[in-house]
């Protein structure tokens, strides 16, 4: 019925990495993305179907000379359940807590939501604020080998992303950061939870007292990919977070995103809700 010939269920990423070299792979994880996608004919299956939910190398979150790996396989649930990720990385734990239903958090995975590329990806906006890093691997000359790349890289369209067709993506990386740092999330939809964000921001930085430095914020579904913003960013890095300051940082980023109409929202929508919002955390930031 999709034109799927063969079933593949590794037990390692030596394994996986060698189906993906034979070539006309279809990869399914958590498949709340892929299974809807593929009964509404949106999606092509290839002719071998690979389950990669038994590879133990996916799977984890660690810490390791200052880096924390999170592993392509880590459920919503197991994010928000995580210590580490609530009391070091405050927006990404946001962004699972507003995500789907307890259902979908238990069976769906952050390298599924990186890989599906949907410019309102929920946990796409924090981990860009973040500076997270993708690790892919594949096979390229018999010998399994891995590179790493920027999230804010990895993006090229709705739905497509820099991976190979012979490459998996393992985990994601993101810096440890340093002591006064804060980072926020925030998600707009017609309701919490069960919906596709309207619109999304990011904003990560360490704060001194009220300025804050090292500033990086992100936006999803106000432009084809989720993106970065050095002009909003550039905005408030250094400056004290005085109402001025504020205002600079709302003007930039009306400038850096580039909102679509569609049945979620009109593109002039999508901008009052990022003038207003991001005005609004901005606002708490200080205040708090």
């Amino acid at each position: 019925m999709y034109d799927i010939q063969s079933y593949a269920a590794p037990r390692s990423l030596n394994e996986a990495a060698d189906i993906l070299r034979a070539g006309n792979v279809t990869v399914v994880a958590g498949g709340t993305d892929v299974m809807p996608q593929m009964k509404a004919g949106r999606l092509k299956m290839q002719p071998t179907l690979m389950n990669i939910r038994h590879i133990p190398e996916l799977r984890g979150i660690s810490q390791a000379q200052g880096t924390v790996r999170i592993g392509a396989l880590t459920t919503m649930t197991e994010l928000l359940n995580s210590a580490l990720v609530r009391e070091r990385f405050n927006a990404l734990w946001q962004a699972c807590d507003h995500f789907a239903s307890d259902q979908l958090r238990n069976a769906g995975t952050i390298g599924g939501n990186i890989c599906n590329a949907s410019p309102a990806g929920d946990t796409l906006v924090p981990l860009l604020a973040l500076d997270a890093k993708v690790v892919l691997a594949s096979k390229p000359n018999g010998a399994l080998a891995t590179r790493t790349m920027p999230l804010a890289d990895f993006f090229v369209a709705p739905g497509r992303t820099k991976r190979q067709s012979t490459e998996l993506l393992t985990g994601v990386e993101l810096p440890l950061p340093p002591a006064e740092f804060i980072s926020e999330f925030f998600k707009f939809g017609t309701r919490p939870a069960l919906d596709v964000s309207t619109i999304s921001i990011g904003l990560a930085a360490v704060r001194d007292r009220k300025t804050l430095h090292k500033v990086r914020f992100a936006f999803g579904a106000v432009a084809p990919t989720p993106i970065r913003a050095p002009q909003t960013e550039a905005a408030i890095e250094g400056k004290p977070l005085d109402d001025a300051t504020i205002e600079a940082a709302v003007a930039a980023a009306a400038q850096e995103i580039h909102p679509i109409s569609d049945v979620r929202a009109s593109d002039w929508y999508r901008r009052e809700l990022v003038h207003n919002i991001l005005q609004r955390m901005l606002v708490h930031v200080r205040d708090s």
